[in-house]
């Protein structure tokens, strides 16, 4: 079988989604929304089956991503910190998004001037660090150890 003419075929005929949507209603899903059919994603991708190991992985590179660039376009200096702080912020902004990252203003100070305890107290000091518990006492060391 030509799998190349079967992925052109089935792109024709169920649409590429980068959102989940109802397949019954072909409208994306939103929270609390009712659903008529099947959460779908992808070219028909069941929503209900799930993923491989390598379709996570490949998700999990891209969102890594993403969230590396949201800093280097936020944070540029956050490149100079420490491989062990880069990837403690790096943790912190795929938890909560850039946007609330950034509300963490005396955190980040600090750890721009180089004050790692004031960086490790702050980012404790926050509702975030008692919703993510362990996590965020993990950040919070390698933040102030380095």
């Amino acid at each position: 079988m030509d799998v190349a003419r079967l992925k052109a075929d089935l792109l024709r005929d169920e649409a590429l989604r980068v959102v989940v949507y109802d397949d019954g209603t072909g409208r994306p899903l939103k929270a609390g929304g009712g659903l008529t059919g099947h959460p779908s994603f992808g070219v028909g991708h069941n929503g209900e089956k799930p993923l491989s190991l390598r379709a996570v992985q490949v998700i999990l590179e891209d969102d890594i991503a993403d969230v590396t660039d949201a800093l280097d376009r936020a944070l540029p200096w956050w490149r100079t910190l420490s491989e062990n702080r880069q990837r403690a912020l790096a943790n912190m902004a795929f938890n909560l998004g850039i946007v609330r990252l950034l509300g963490f203003r005396d955190m980040l100070a600090c750890l721009e001037a180089g004050d790692w305890k004031g960086a490790a107290t702050a980012s404790l000091d926050s509702r975030w660090a008692a919703q993510v518990g362990e996590r965020a006492r993990r950040i919070a060391q390698i933040l102030e150890e380095g």
